[in-house]
């Protein structure tokens, strides 16, 4: 299991909740490393545009891209989860993303920013990664989020299997949690989340 350091991101913290649930836990920024490992988690705190800079220049958004060409587990967190998405609108400044979901990173629609704090999310009954779940609170810090999932990047219904979408409100609602195949992804830190957090990391490790 690797976390993948690329400037962004707390990772010890990262790399102790997932110790706790019985990981063997590397953190590095090397690409090779990365690829291998059995699973990957992709941290990320701060600025989108200033993290895609981080990612790329340890060839992340390339060892992602494989890693799911592979069908190798991915889990991003925070704005690990945001950098997924095709683009990221913060401050004026629009940047590229991974591009592995449509949708776009923006601003929240609420009268208090940023959303910190414990909040619930609303569950679909398809989700593995919040199996038993269903009624806890996650810790989120953000002022940022995808407020809306297209179905693809034109629209149109994708033909392979759609993603499994959480969402959560404040607000307005916004996209808390995203299952799909070997790409999962959280806006929450499931490292802070307390025994809520632990059993999602379990449950994402019970799936690789």
């Amino acid at each position: 299991m690797a976390v993948l350091d690329y400037g962004s991101g707390n990772l010890r913290s990262a790399e102790r909740a997932l110790a706790r649930v019985g990981a063997d836990v590397t953190v590095t920024a090397d690409p090779q490393e990365a690829l291998e490992a059995d699973g990957l988690v992709v941290p990320g705190v701060g600025a989108f545009a200033a993290c895609m800079d981080g990612l790329r220049a340890v060839d992340g958004p390339r060892v992602i891209g494989r890693r799911l060409a592979g069908g190798r587990p991915v889990l991003g967190v925070c704005v690990g989860m945001q950098i997924l998405f095709e683009r990221g609108v913060e401050h004026g400044h629009d940047a590229e993303g991974c591009g592995e979901w449509p949708g776009v990173v923006e601003p929240l629609d609420a009268p208090v920013l940023p959303h910190m704090g414990w909040n619930t999310v609303q569950v679909p009954e398809s989700s593995v990664l919040f199996d038993g779940l269903e009624d806890q609170r996650f810790y989120f810090v953000h002022s940022y989020g995808v407020r809306d999932f297209p179905l693809g990047s034109d629209g149109t219904p994708s033909p392979l299997k759609p993603p499994v979408v959480t969402w959560a409100e404040h607000g307005d609602r916004f996209v808390a949690g995203v299952e799909n195949g070997a790409l999962s992804a959280t806006q929450f830190h499931p490292e802070k989340s307390g025994d809520a957090g632990a059993q999602l990391l379990s449950n994402w490790l019970r799936s690789l």
